[in-house]
């Protein structure tokens, strides 16, 4: 069973409850056992502040993820983390590589939250794998391949993250 607290700290409009839990779902399938995670929806002051605080880039940006770090032994809860996903710039991302605004939105929930099992994509063989398992999964969703032109794609600055 996936616990899900969306936080929607942004005016600007957003995909409703139903589809952050089905990308959620979707993308949590692999985990055994109960899920616990956080999406936050934030403008672009509080994205800017939360990157540059946590990732020394003065900017926002589209999707942070924060793993909890529970330590073992000590409590036993279903925690994954926390995703903060910065409204205005998945809007301005879509409308600029000409992407549907679904399939984006679809495609950085689940990007945060490969993230928070564990996936990362620093080097080219763990963003092989990870962006592989993004692929199949918006396929599923019916919605086409994110990383068809990686130059402008969401995930351009992949290397600094």
């Amino acid at each position: 069973m996936l616990e899900l607290d969306l936080q929607r700290a942004s005016q600007a409009p957003a995909p409703d409850d139903d589809a952050f839990r089905r990308w959620c779902e979707l993308a949590l399938r692999q985990r055994r056992g109960d899920s616990e995670l956080t999406i936050r929806l934030v403008d672009e002051a509080e994205g800017r502040e939360l990157n540059r605080t946590w990732r020394h880039k003065d900017y926002a940006t589209n999707v942070l993820s924060f793993p909890a770090e529970v330590p073992e032994g000590i409590l036993d809860i279903p925690l994954l983390g926390d995703l903060v996903i910065c409204v205005p710039v998945v809007e301005r991302e879509a409308a600029e590589q000409g992407k549907a605004l679904e399939a984006h939105w679809a495609h950085l929930v689940i990007h945060g939250c490969l993230h928070l099992l564990g996936y990362d994509h620093i080097d080219d063989d763990e963003a092989e794998e990870m962006e592989a398992l993004e692929r199949q999964l918006l396929a599923e969703l019916g919605h086409p391949d994110p990383y068809t032109d990686d130059d402008t794609g969401p995930m351009a600055e992949r290397r600094e993250s």
